[in-house]
Order: C-alpha cells, then structure tokens, then sequence
C-alpha cells in the first residue's frame, strides 16, 4: 500500500482527546493533527518522537493532517493508523502474499454476520470451498525481548468478534483472526492476558474450536507498507 502523497514530519508534543494530537514542525510551527487510533497506543506515543502524516485534501476536513506513522526515540516503525490495517491485509490477499488464504474467487468486506449483528472485516468466498470470514486486528504493543502483545486495553467489541468467530466455524465454515504486526520492533504475537484476561481465555476458546490466528508483519516505511513475512503466534497456558 503506497501513500497517495508523501508523508511530512514533526515531533511529537502530545496526544489528547484520544484522537488529536499537537507536533511541532522544523519551523517551530505547532500544528494539530488527526489521530485515527482512539487506543491506549502504550509505547507509540512518546513526546518527542517523530510523527510522519499524511494530508488529506478535503476541504471540509477541521484537521486535514493524518498522523499515519511513529519513529520511535529507538528507531522503530510503527502504524499507527489503525484504518489501514484492513486496507493491508486485503492487498496482500488480493496480491496472493498470504499463503494460507489463498484460492478464493471472491473476496468482500463489512458484511454483516452472526448473532451479535457484527461485520466482518473481509469474507473470502468460492463455489468449491466454504466461506472463509477473517477479523483483521493491528498490533502495536511491544514488551519484552520483541514480544507483541494484543490487545492493547480492554476491548468488549474485539470480546465479541471472538464468539462470533467460534460462531462461524460451529456452523461450518472457516473462521481466521489476522493479526497484522504494524510495529517494526515485534517478531512474534501473544495474547495480553495480563490486560484483558477475558479476551484471552474467549480467544483460548475460539482456537479450541477451530477458529485459526494468522499473524504477518508489515515492513513500513514513508512511502509505503506492505504485508510480507509471517510470524509466530505464541499461544497462552
């Protein structure tokens, strides 16, 4: 995925209301901007490191300005835009980079499903095989010895996708969580139990049924991202 135009760059002042945020330019200008992640973003969101955005030109936009990638005071990568998780995962299986979801005919999105009256992030489909649904979920939370960790905050909505992808494989078809890693400095995924503990054990069940985790790492830079290496899913006791 390349972005439209090229990305500009500030340093970091802070985030606040959970989606803005203040940098400040080469030129001392400070200038707010959009924050499309309304996450705890623990560890991508340090004052002073670098914010590279995009602009947008819509002119009925308050806040043209995009932030869309961190440079970390350690020199990592990371996507903050959790939008463009979706966008990514699509474009890799559209481009056939993801092994095991390839030989789909068609491929949808936000199609509505299940009990809970969700959408599905994207739905694989063909007339030899059945349907394939995937939750697409981004991770940025790095710990220790380049662990990733998600999620990041308690999260009922991410909660409720995991019954709903038990759900899907009880009555037949396949059910894939996609793990997209945004965060250079991660090499392998787990779940964050020690933050949401019913995340983890619904996810535990999930996996117990059928439902399969795929996790691939982004190599990001600020022209564009791409999908491209599968990493390891480090199951929980």
């Amino acid at each position: 995925m390349k972005f439209a135009q090229p990305l500009q760059a500030g340093k970091l002042i802070k985030r606040y209301k959970r989606f803005l945020a203040d940098i400040e330019l080469d030129n001392n200008d400070v200038r707010t901007i959009h924050c499309a992640n309304t996450g705890a973003m623990t560890g991508c969101a340090e004052p002073g490191s670098t914010v590279w955005y995009s602009t947008s030109d819509n002119a009925k936009r308050k806040y043209p300005n995009s932030w869309e990638l961190t440079q970390t005071l350690s020199n990592d990568w990371i996507c903050v835009n959790t939008a463009q998780a979706n966008r990514l995962v699509e474009e890799a299986i559209r481009n056939d980079v993801i092994d095991e979801l390839t030989g789909y005919t068609s491929l949808r999105a936000e199609v509505k499903y299940g009990a809970e009256n969700s959408r599905i992030d994207l739905l694989l489909e063909s007339e030899t095989r059945p349907p394939c649904y995937i939750e697409v979920k981004s991770v940025t939370l790095l710990g220790e010895n380049r662990q990733g960790y998600f999620p990041d905050a308690v999260t009922t909505r991410g909660q409720k996708h995991l019954r709903e992808l038990t759900e899907m494989v009880e009555q037949g078809y396949r059910s894939v969580l996609f793990f997209a890693v945004l965060h250079s400095g991660i090499d392998s995924v787990s779940v964050a139990d020690h933050i949401d503990p019913i995340y983890a054990q619904l996810l535990k069940q999930a996996v117990k049924a059928g439902v399969e985790v795929i996790c691939y790492k982004a190599d990001l830079d600020i022209e564009q991202i791409t999908l491209s290496n599968c990493i390891e899913f480090r199951h929980s006791n």
